[in-house]
């Protein structure tokens, strides 16, 4: 346990220390949320349920910031350690490579956390953010979806060849799915056609499953969301574990 949480730390800092993970987890979010919030107010809408513009965005944003960590940060770094056979040196060594992808988890979850953190704090003092939900039932949605999500991002470090590759494929599925998943703008203002297209993305149910609760819904209403994230969580950690190499 000491071991994995020195290594953690230490990926921590190399984490830290990369200005694009920075910003893309901590100040992209928080400018999207001053931006869009600027812009259409923060007064109660029908439109969204009797809610205001920035009540249902912090949801989305909290998936837009599950999607940066989990999609790109994550598979980049396992995939740069096994193309510079990082990953390989390890296993001659006492220190075990799986806890190099265990600490990779642990401190994107926690890179996660700080982005949400500075959301809300943001959301609270400049638009008087609400939180209409359980505590317990939003940490277990943001739990699942993230689960769900890096699941995603360790298929994707596990099929791809090296970094390159690995790059390509995470802007191939970041791309489209931060913008059609409503987690950038709400899918209420969405053309029925995108609705349905977003549905091929993962974070599309995460995405509906985390405003749902934030705003006050029950649980048992998203269960097809919860399925879904559930099926796409196991699938994608047998697809990693299966295609997953070393070296």
């Amino acid at each position: 346990m000491n071991r994995l949480v020195n290594i953690s730390k230490i990926e921590f800092k190399l984490l830290t220390r990369n200005f694009m993970n920075i910003f893309f987890a901590l100040v992209f979010p928080s400018m999207m949320l001053l931006l869009f919030g600027s812009i259409y107010g923060n007064e109660p809408s029908a439109f969204y349920g009797g809610h205001n513009m920035v009540d249902v965005s912090v949801p989305g944003y909290i998936g837009l910031i599950v999607a940066v960590t989990g999609l790109m940060t994550l598979p980049l770094t396992v995939a740069q350690y096994r193309e510079r056979k990082i990953l390989k040196r390890f296993a001659a060594t006492p220190i075990n490579p799986v806890d190099i992808l265990i600490s990779q988890v642990i401190v994107n979850f926690i890179m996660t956390l700080l982005g949400i953190a500075l959301l809300i704090v943001i959301g609270k003092i400049v638009f008087d953010l609400h939180f209409f939900g359980n505590l317990f039932v939003v940490t277990f949605a943001f739990i699942l979806t993230t689960f769900s999500i890096f699941s995603v991002g360790l298929v994707i470090a596990g099929v791809s060849a090296n970094a390159k590759a690995a790059t390509a494929i995470s802007y191939i599925v970041y791309f489209p799915m931060i913008f059609l998943s409503g987690a950038i703008m709400p899918m209420e203002i969405m053309p029925k056609i995108i609705v349905y297209i977003s549905k091929v993305f993962p974070l599309t149910y995460g995405t509906e499953l985390l405003k749902g609760v934030w705003t006050g819904g029950k649980l048992s209403s998203y269960s097809p969301d919860i399925i879904v994230l559930l099926t796409i969580s196991i699938i994608c950690t047998l697809l990693a574990t299966k295609f997953f190499r070393w070296e």
